[in-house]
């Protein structure tokens, strides 16, 4: 039975490394956020609105790759506690744009200092300065893939 080569050296991905980080980020981020009435969903939503000023609902379920039931859904929750509010487009009635409120700009600072603890925990091996350019990496990957994705949208 002939057996597969063996690299010299495990090819570096990232993925699994990311997907690992991100169960362990979600998992205590949950936890910290369920007093607030917050689950990591509705964290990543209010922070593009708080980051674009607001956003129609279609760009949002984009941003977030959500398909139109489950972003009403969200947007439902966000709206049930006064965080987020849809407003019709001036552009185009049809359309709602969807911002944050004042009540959700502090609902989301509060979540921000207790999600600090939770990097502190998940990211101790990295120092400050290590952190930040990983916070930089992720960023600079994250826009990449909105790119991508608003070209899907727009084809």
């Amino acid at each position: 039975m002939a057996t597969s080569p063996v690299p010299d050296q495990t090819p570096c991905r990232s993925g699994p490394l990311l997907d690992h980080l991100a169960r362990r980020v979600r998992l205590r981020a949950e936890s910290v956020l369920a007093p607030m009435g917050l689950r990591p969903r509705h964290l990543v939503a209010l922070t593009l609105l708080r980051d674009r000023g607001g956003s129609t609902q279609q760009g949002l379920a984009s941003m977030l790759e959500m398909d139109g039931t489950n972003i009403v859904g969200l947007l439902n929750d966000l709206e049930a506690t006064n965080l987020i509010e849809r407003r019709r487009s001036p552009e185009d009635r049809r359309r709602h744009v969807v911002v944050l409120t004042d009540a959700g700009a502090k609902q989301l600072a509060k979540a921000e200092i207790a999600l600090e603890a939770v990097e502190d925990e998940v990211l101790c091996a990295l120092d400050r300065e290590q952190r930040e350019t990983l916070y930089e990496l992720l960023q600079r990957a994250a826009a990449g893939a909105e790119v991508i994705c608003v070209e899907r949208v727009e084809d």
